[in-house]
């Protein structure tokens, strides 16, 4: 009380005489210590003094946790972040560089291919496939496994990408992002096998995505905690403003294409009236939000709560077994939501428990908050929510 009283008025030096006047040459040495040394700080203030480093400090820091480390792994997510400020810096000054608009051309998808989505994935494959650090890499945009150069054939990781998610929306100025999941490769040395890149989430090592919106954000996690940067164009760099994302206990909110409603599944129907029940135990009913672009409605979900949903339907016979790519969309989104306390599903199995069947699978995925993207298609509702 008295010491406290004497700092706020700048009378430090006052209470340290008087407190090494009054007391034993013990007592007086804890006083003279107390005065000297710095405040505890609370946990609020060492979270603020975390803040603000960059993204590059933040993954060396992570690196000394690892003293056999070679700085491969360090480089790679390094050379990833690289390309997405390209990227970012393209999409940004799409409509003045003339690039929105389709290129003419379907992908594997037999979706229409972008101009956009040409250029990120030509900027992501030119950094990537000649950093002498991925074996093979998938992406959304080639039909078949890309390779490196020969000469780094032996390299350890496989990367498999979206480069530009939701890229019909740029025209309106919806946000987009990247999406992206990396593993080390099984086989030791070579040219890698297209089983290398068949691997089930349980064994990534990293995931993350760069959301290319108002400001531009890049969250990532290796398996210990989720980070969100935001990038300060100002100096380039993407500085962590997001610690330790996790889903906020409560979902808010449900994101979904209403209008495939009639060539849903019964068990979907039921979910979606569920969620628009009223129930104030639970929360709900839930608030609609859909934007449209996977990345940019899951962003929204992990910071204020919700569960995307992208069931299978029986619209386009071509795709029955749902639209989303397990491997360089569901997948590492799933893996970013387990490491948030949520969940990826496909409405019958754990999205990171698929082993894929080929490079570009498609399966339902229902991913946010924990309760709400359980298994649901054989259970009765109000286990929907117990688990």
């Amino acid at each position: 009380g008295i010491r406290d009283f004497c700092l706020s008025r700048g009378l430090g030096d006052v209470y340290k005489r008087q407190a090494v006047s009054t007391q034993s040459t013990g007592s007086k040495r804890k006083a003279e210590e107390e005065m000297t040394a710095e405040p505890k700080k609370s946990k609020k203030e060492v979270t603020r003094d975390v803040l603000g480093i960059t993204v590059n400090q933040h993954i060396a820091m992570a690196q000394l946790e690892h003293p056999t480390a070679r700085g491969h792994f360090t480089q790679l997510l390094t050379e990833i972040i690289v390309a997405a400020k390209v990227v970012r810096n393209k999409v940004a000054l799409a409509g003045i560089a003339e690039v929105i608009g389709e290129a003419g051309e379907k992908n594997v998808q037999g979706e229409t291919v972008q101009i956009l989505d040409e250029l990120a994935n030509n900027i992501m494959l030119r950094r990537l496939l000649h950093s002498g650090l991925i074996g093979i890499l998938v992406s959304e945009e080639n039909t078949d496994p890309v390779y490196p150069p020969e000469k780094y054939y032996d390299s350890e990781y496989c990367v498999a990408i979206d480069p530009l998610d939701g890229s019909s929306n740029i025209a309106c100025n919806v946000p987009v992002g990247t999406i992206f999941g990396i593993w080390k490769r099984q086989s030791k040395e070579g040219k890698a096998p297209r089983s290398d890149a068949l691997q089930s989430g349980r064994h990534m090592v990293c995931a993350g995505y760069v959301l290319y919106g108002p400001s531009s954000m890049l969250v990532y996690t290796t398996g210990t905690g989720v980070h969100g940067f935001t990038y300060d164009p100002s100096i380039g760099e993407f500085i962590l403003t997001h610690p330790n994302m996790k889903f906020p206990e409560k979902c808010k909110c449900y994101s979904a294409n209403e209008s495939y409603w009639d060539w849903w599944q019964q068990g979907t129907r039921d979910f979606i009236h569920w969620v628009r029940e009223s129930d104030s135990k639970t929360g709900r009913p839930f608030t609609a939000r859909y934007v449209g672009s996977l990345v940019s409605d899951f962003h929204r979900n992990l910071l204020y709560g919700g569960v995307f949903m992208y069931p299978k339907d029986s619209k386009d016979p071509k795709f029955t077994s749902g639209k989303l790519r397990l491997l360089y969309e569901c997948a590492p989104l799933s893996f970013i939501a387990e490491n948030a306390g949520g969940k990826g599903s496909t409405g019958e199995e754990n999205i990171l428990d698929i082993v894929p069947s080929d490079i570009h699978q498609r399966v339902p995925l229902f991913i946010g908050n924990k309760r709400e993207a359980v298994s649901y298609t054989h259970l009765t509702l109000p286990t929907i929510y117990s688990v």
